[in-house]
């Protein structure tokens, strides 16, 4: 393999890596351990650092109930081994159930048109964003900074390497929203989008009218993207966006580590020729029953490369169907009752721990360490059986003594009074 690379050693193949992301050494286990002693290793460490824990971590993943029914959906032969949807033939049940998937993301966005899923939300803004790209043939890209830090990551790399100039704005000191006066200076005739997120990193619930008026003024369009899909179920649908980019995860989908998820992508319908990925469309079969098929898929396996929107390959249509299963389970009611119980806890905890930004919040919100650090804080809870907030200096050095904090149906009054107390003293 070195040789046909035109490498000498193991170091060059890997010379791309940081230094500091690459292991020098073995691994720390013992010497001549077998896999299930490995198994195990892993299976007492999980035990000890999350098993009975109470958690206080969100920041684009989040802690929801999983319903017993989803896993005995998703497990069924006819979905776990799926065929290809190419061949609709053999593939009408993998097709029912996107459709459906698409069906009620529509509905939960307010947009016309949404395709098959992507992988996450860190990789459907970039999509949006290059999809504003070819619909307003200009080039700038306008990204709040309160727009998901690995959400931003993701995007300089897909703007790097596709030429495109990035651009961040600012958040109010005060309200933790969007800085609008900042926007609109930074807006231009080249402004091919503006990025915003609601609630946005810090849980704050953002005026995607007035993010819309001030991008469509210019020509530009605006794209909104959500890490906690549940917000959805009280907050207002982003009609105003003309491109909506987002996370599925809380709809029945583990945490798993951090994957993996399932992204949305939805748009205005007359932006549906530049959607990238699957969609799938209902017409009727020769005997004029109803039937399923895959209707766009503008990616480079189905046309030439030059006219493809995305080299997106696939969509995740296993983990989509969790969150249809969840959608079907909650229905609307059911939906804004679970995002009325999030709001209710996160708002106590609230009540015990001032919020650091004035702006409205739904689940999670910032708060200040009084002092200490967050991380001092996060080592005393972990003594108590409690995961605390994430420290927000590693991504935000203005808000180095502050942590974000998320509450949710799973999280116990208790709990709260306990983090609450470790926050005060």
């Amino acid at each position: 393999m070195l040789a046909a690379c035109g490498l000498t050693s193991a170091d060059e193949l890997f010379g791309q890596i940081p230094a500091e992301a690459r292991i020098h050494g073995p691994l720390g286990l013992a010497p001549g351990i077998s896999e299930y002693e490995i198994v195990d290793y892993f299976k007492a460490k999980s035990e000890r650092t999350s098993n009975g824990y109470a958690s206080f971590l969100g920041a684009g993943v989040y802690s929801h109930y999983r319903p017993v029914v989803v896993d005995t959906v998703v497990s069924r032969g006819e979905f776990l081994t799926s065929y290809t949807p190419y061949q609709s033939e053999i593939s009408q049940g993998t097709l029912v159930t996107i459709f459906e998937f698409q069906t009620m993301i529509c509905q939960l966005t307010g947009m016309d048109v949404a395709n098959a899923s992507m992988y996450d939300a860190s990789t459907a803004v970039p999509e949006a964003a290059m999809m504003a790209v070819r619909i307003t043939g200009r080039s700038r890209i306008l990204v709040a900074r309160s727009v998901h830090p690995e959400y931003r990551e993701v995007q300089r790399t897909y703007a790097k390497n596709q030429g495109l100039p990035i651009e961040e704005f600012g958040y109010d000191a005060g309200t933790g929203q969007i800085d609008l006066a900042d926007l609109e200076a930074k807006l231009d005739k080249q402004t091919a989008c503006v990025i915003i997120q609601s609630p946005n990193f810090f849980g704050i619930i953002e005026d995607v009218k007035k993010a819309a008026e001030l991008a469509h003024a210019h020509g530009a369009l605006l794209v909104f993207t959500f890490s906690e899909a549940v917000s959805l179920g009280l907050l207002e649908p982003p009609r105003d966006a003309d491109i909506v980019a987002g996370e599925m995860q809380s709809f029945a989908i583990s945490p798993s580590y951090g994957g993996p998820f399932a992204g949305i992508i939805a748009s205005k319908e007359k932006y549906i020729r530049q959607l990238p990925g699957r969609l799938v469309g209902q017409t009727l079969d020769s005997e004029g029953n109803r039937a399923f098929c895959l209707t766009l898929a503008t990616r480079e396996q189905h046309i030439r490369r030059e006219k493809a929107t995305s080299n997106i390959c696939t969509n995740q249509a296993l983990i989509a169907l969790m969150g249809t299963v969840f959608m079907e389970l909650y229905g609307k009611q059911g939906l804004r009752e679970l995002a009325t119980q999030n709001l209710a806890k996160a708002h106590y905890l609230g009540s015990k721990i001032k919020p650091h930004f004035s702006g409205p919040y739904f689940n999670e919100f910032v708060a200040s360490a009084n002092g200490k650090s967050p991380e001092a804080i996060n080592e005393e809870l972990l003594g108590k059986k409690i995961i605390g907030g994430l420290p927000l200096g590693k991504f935000y050095p203005e808000l180095k003594d502050a942590a974000l904090l998320c509450a949710t149906e799973m999280t116990k009054r208790s709990d709260m009074d306990t983090l609450a107390e470790a926050f005060q003293q």
